[in-house]
């Protein structure tokens, strides 16, 4: 395991997409236990993915255009709904210390699917793990197994950070309307702009 892989990994790891604002809102809008609930189903749907780049199947979903769309217009409007629960004060984003918090089958459901309708991931994996481990090296496929896994606990390590302190700041969130509106329009953009970004995908 290289030190350009595991520097690697944490960069991309660390910059925010899907998986780190829906752990973010979860963690503001619940707490922390919400949070980390969230940041186990945005990692578990990784493995269909890394799964999919080790045996090959991500060129054949990206070569096979008709499923790679069908698949990416799910994701994109999954991203929207999320946009629009937001707007709407309701559903996953929700930020109200007085409401009841949702169950957290729901966050973690939400967690799984935000990156499992994401093809994207699956052709990031593809583009990213070959790049340590070159085709000729003796048991390729199972050095690739091992880096996406180290890859999935660096991920899950990285979002239980942004869970907590989420949480941490929670009580300061709810305590101002204003910063609370705020965030809530700032979580439905950023949820908004990936899906119009996976959009242009399917394009």
């Amino acid at each position: 395991m290289s030190i350009a892989f595991l520097l690697t990994t944490l960069v991309v790891v660390i910059t925010p997409g899907t998986g780190v604002v829906h752990t973010l809102a979860s963690a503001v809008a619940a707490g922390r236990r919400a949070g980390l609930v969230a940041a186990a189903g945005c990692t578990l749907s990784l493995v269909p993915h890394l799964v999919a780049a080790v045996t090959g199947l991500a060129a054949l979903l990206r070569a096979g255009t008709p499923a790679f769309r069908v698949v990416t217009w799910l994701g994109v409007a999954y991203l929207l709904w999320m946009a629009w629960s937001a707007l709407r004060e309701r559903g996953p984003l929700t930020i109200d210390g007085d409401r009841a918090a949702r169950p957290a089958a729901t966050v973690f459901r939400d967690g799984v699917l935000l990156n499992l309708l994401n093809p994207k991931v699956t052709v990031f994996f593809v583009a990213f793990l070959p790049q340590f481990v070159p085709p000729d090296t003796p048991a390729a496929p199972a050095r690739m197994l091992l880096c996406g896994l180290v890859f999935m606990l660096a991920t899950l390590v990285v979002f239980a950070g942004y869970a907590l302190l989420a949480g941490a700041l929670r009580r300061r969130v709810l305590s101002r309307p204003r910063l609370t509106a705020l965030l809530r329009h700032g979580f439905a953009g950023s949820f908004l702009a990936l899906g119009l970004g996976l959009a242009l995908t399917a394009r």
